[in-house]
């Protein structure tokens, strides 16, 4: 039997007072847990709503710092916290929001290795990650472990959220079996993403949770809610179990986490890997060439929005979906080095305009980012 404080009463009494809600429900948030995969744009309203709420431990997951780019989106960060722990950052903050919450931080990502031990833990886990190779990871160990996962992704104006892994329920590989191939899903940084979207999506995440902790009302399990932010639509489309799910089927054949990045990156590509380390160029010695006055084509294959952000003077915009201008472009005979925001469509690019038959073209490692870390630190990153 938990009784509240004084304090404790007032500070929820807006729960308590609800006739179906009330006591017992504020209880049963008290004594749950729950883990918070990734403390971005979903994670802070989560982390927000969550504690406010009177969750009795909130587990979150993040090795990244704050960055300046990230305020736009992730209202739990400030200024000052810039080039600080995210976990670390988000802890200050909720404990100062409601010291009646125990946070435990983990400052570094979660893997195959340390997925089953973490997620153990915690009675519900909510993904708040911003890639495919940690989304099947947490649907795996949270099917394996018997846990359910509370979904969301965000791109540009459009959300998606549901809850998978419930008894009966569907979880993330019946809707989506397998990864999609890699380099074919822009990300969040590419792509850009509204500011509000992710507070909608995670503050839905956290409304899904309390339910599934209280077992009021009906959760998002079996169905999947989409959200066009732009025009403010809502749709819902209806997803069903797979019996042949590859984790939650009848006979499955992923029984433990395993390493998902070779899903999500250059590993499983032989050419791409051929070509981010023998066609690659440095910024350094791109500068140089640039400096002496070598006769080269720069081109940057970003989209335009991204040029707005920062650029290197005297490269040609053409976006790497315009793909016959760039072969047109690159079949001048001069040296051409490609360039994106990392170097990972860069690379894609440049194993195409090979394969095709083009010679004397390179791109640039590790994108405009290094390009501002190593020759230019007075333009914004992204």
């Amino acid at each position: 039997m938990i009784n509240f404080s004084k304090e404790e009463t007032e500070r929820y009494s807006r729960h308590l007072v609800l006739h179906e809600f009330g006591a017992e429900s504020q209880k049963k948030l008290k004594q749950s847990s729950v883990l918070l995969v990734g403390v971005g744009g979903l994670g802070s309203a989560q982390a927000v709503y969550l504690a406010a709420a009177g969750v009795g431990r909130i587990g979150l997951i993040d090795n990244d710092v704050v960055a300046l780019s990230n305020l736009q989106r992730q209202v739990i960060y400030r200024t000052d916290d810039v080039g600080r722990s995210k976990v670390e950052a988000a802890r200050l903050y909720l404990h100062k929001l409601n010291p009646f919450v125990e946070i435990q931080i983990y400052d570094n990502l979660l893997q195959s290795s340390n997925a089953l031990e973490i997620c153990a833990q915690y009675d519900i886990i909510i993904d708040g990650s911003d890639n495919f190779s940690t989304r099947y990871l947490i649907n795996d160990t949270a099917v394996i472990l018997g846990k359910p996962n509370v979904y969301a992704s965000i791109y540009r104006f459009e959300a998606q959220i549901s809850v998978f892994g419930t008894i009966g329920g569907p979880c993330y590989r019946c809707l989506f079996p397998y990864p999609p191939a890699p380099g074919t899903i822009e990300s969040c940084a590419v792509g850009g993403v509204l500011g509000a979207l992710p507070g909608i999506a995670g503050s839905i995440q956290a409304l899904e949770a309390i339910k599934l902790i209280t077992g009021k009302g009906e959760t998002l399990s079996g169905r999947l809610l989409l959200i066009d932010g732009l025009k403010m639509r809502i749709e819902e489309m209806k997803i069903s179990r797979n019996d042949k799910c590859p984790v939650c089927g009848k006979n499955p054949v992923i029984t433990a986490p395993i390493d998902y990045d070779e899903f999500c990156g250059l590993d499983n590509d032989l050419d791409l890997r051929n070509s981010v380390e023998t066609y690659s160029i440095r910024p350094g010695a791109l500068k140089k060439m640039m400096d002496t006055g070598e006769n080269l084509k720069l081109i940057d294959i970003r989209e335009p929005g991204e040029t707005q952000i920062c650029t290197i003077a005297g490269s040609v915009n053409i976006p790497s979906g315009r793909i016959g201008d760039i072969e047109n472009a690159a079949g001048t005979g001069e040296p051409v080095i490609l360039y994106c925001r990392s170097g990972i469509r860069s690379a894609r690019v440049l194993s195409h305009l090979q394969k095709k038959g083009f010679e004397n073209i390179k791109h640039l490692a590790g994108g405009i980012l290094d390009w501002i870390e190593e020759v230019d630190p007075a333009q914004p990153r992204y």
